[in-house]
C-alpha cells in the first residue's frame, strides 16, 4: 500500500478545499470499499480526507413531501428510519439486502453511490481492465463474466454496478446534491452515472473534487407501495446476480402508475422505462408484466455465460409486480 496522509474535515468548504489542493486525494466515509481497493492497489490516494464528522448525517422531510438524506447517513440508520420505511419501503429493503450488519453500520449513503464494481478483473492488477487502466482491454468479455452486464454495456467494459441502494433510488427519481469549490450542484440519479461507451473509467458526471452532500427523494405516493427483491448465489450476504425495485398503483385492475428499476444488469442502476411505458394504462396481469419485461429486455446483449440473467430478470419483474398487485387487492 502506498504511504498516504490523513486529514479530518470539519466543514464542507474545508473538505472541498482539501481535495481541490491535491488531485490524488480521496474522500473517506465509511471506507468499506475504498480501503479494500487501497489494499489491492487499485486505489492509491496520497491523502484521505475524512468526512464522517461533517454535518451531513440527517434525514428530514422536504417542504413538498419528499425526503432529504445526508451523505454521511449510515446504511443502518437509513434502513431503520421510520419515514423511509413508511414512504419508500423498497429503499429500506434494498439497504438491508446489502452487505452485513457490521458493514451497514459503517457504510454511508454517499459512499454507496460511489462504490466501484466488484468485477474480479478490476481488482486483479495482473489482468487488463479498461475501467482501471484505460485502453488496456476488458478481460471479462472473453473471460469469467457470468455475473456481468446484459444491458448498456460495450466492448470496452461489461462490469455491473454493485449497489442495492442505488436501484431503489433510481426507481424513485432521486437527485444527488454536491458541493464544489465553485458552489453547490445537483444531478438527477438518471444522469449521475455515465454510459460505459469507450470510457468506462469515467463513471459519474460529478465535477472533479465534488463532495456528495446528500440525496433528495421527490414526493412519490406510489413509493409507499413498493418492494425490493434480490437474487444472490448464497444465503449469506452477497452481491446480486439480479434485483428489482418496484412500485405499483393499481385501480380497478388497471396500472395507473408503475416504477421499475433493475440491478446487477448494467454498469449503473437500470431504470426500466420501456417496461413502465408498456404497463401504464394497461391491465395488471402476469401476462402484461411478462410482456413489459420482454419489451425492456429486447435490448439485452448477453455474453456466453450470462444469458440466464435475461430469464432471471424477466421472472423478477413478473413476480414482484404480481406480489404488489395481490397486496393492493387485499
Amino acid at each position: 500500500m502506498r504511504d498516504f496522509g490523513y486529514q479530518r474535515a470539519h466543514d464542507v468548504p474545508g473538505a472541498v478545499a482539501l481535495l481541490g489542493a491535491d488531485p490524488d486525494a480521496r474522500y473517506l466515509g465509511g471506507g468499506t470499499n475504498l480501503v479494500d481497493l487501497m489494499k489491492t492497489g487499485v486505489e492509491r490516494p496520497a491523502l484521505l480526507v475524512d468526512v464522517r464528522e461533517l454535518p451531513l448525517d440527517g434525514i428530514e422531510s422536504t417542504d413538498d413531501g419528499g425526503l432529504r438524506i445526508g451523505a454521511t447517513v449510515t446504511n443502518s440508520d437509513l434502513a431503520a428510519h421510520p419515514e423511509v420505511r413508511r414512504r419508500y419501503p423498497a429503499l429500506a429493503e434494498a439497504v438491508l439486502a446489502g452487505a452485513s450488519g457490521q458493514l451497514r453500520n459503517m457504510a454511508t449513503v454517499g459512499g454507496n453511490l460511489l462504490q466501484r464494481t466488484r468485477c474480479g478483473y478490476f481488482t486483479d492488477l495482473s489482468k487488463p481492465c479498461n475501467k482501471r487502466t484505460p485502453g488496456s482491454g476488458c478481460s471479462a468479455v472473453t473471460g469469467e463474466h457470468h455475473n456481468h452486464a446484459i444491458l448498456g454495456a460495450s466492448a470496452h467494459c461489461v462490469a455491473i454496478h454493485p449497489s442495492d441502494m442505488g436501484v431503489a433510488l433510481a426507481a424513485f427519481d432521486a437527485v444527488v446534491t454536491y458541493e464544489t469549490v465553485d458552489g453547490p450542484g445537483r444531478l438527477p440519479l438518471a444522469e449521475f452515472y455515465l454510459p460505459v461507451g469507450e470510457t468506462p473509467h469515467l463513471e459519474t458526471a460529478l465535477p472533479p473534487g465534488a463532495l456528495i452532500t446528500g440525496v433528495t427523494l421527490p414526493p412519490a405516493p406510489v413509493a409507499a407501495r413498493s418492494r425490493y427483491r434480490k437474487v444472490r448465489e448464497r444465503a449469506s450476504y452477497a452481491f446480486a446476480i439480479g434485483s428489482i425495485a418496484g412500485a405499483l398503483d393499481v385501480r380497478d385492475g388497471v396500472v395507473r402508475e408503475v416504477r421499475i428499476a433493475l440491478g446487477a444488469v448494467a454498469s449503473r442502476p437500470w431504470r426500466a422505462r420501456e417496461a413502465e411505458r408498456v404497463l401504464t394504462g394497461g391491465p395488471a396481469t402476469a401476462e402484461a408484466f411478462a410482456a413489459a419485461a420482454d419489451a425492456e429486455l429486447a435490448a439485452a446483449e448477453p455474453l456466453a455465460d450470462n444469458a440466464y440473467k435475461v430469464t432471471l430478470t424477466r421472472n423478477l419483474v413478473v413476480a414482484l409486480l404480481t406480489e404488489l398487485t395481490e397486496e393492493a387487492a387485499r
